[in-house]
């Protein structure tokens, strides 16, 4: 995951507006907020994502 990816989930986190588990929330909101690589990244790297999200690696 590169910088930028990991930078916007954690914007989306910050936010408190989703269970960050809920993948196409997070999407969703990703996209509202203009952050498209990590929408993009999303669809092809969840096992890496939800890995992220538990851990804290990434």
């Amino acid at each position: 995951m590169d910088a930028k990816v990991k930078e916007q989930i954690l914007a989306i986190r910050d936010t408190g507006l989703t269970n960050m588990f809920d993948i196409p929330m997070v999407q969703r909101l990703a996209y509202d907020r203009g952050f498209y690589e990590l929408v993009c990244w999303l669809e092809e790297h969840r096992k890496e994502y939800t890995h992220f999200i538990l851990t804290g690696e990434g």
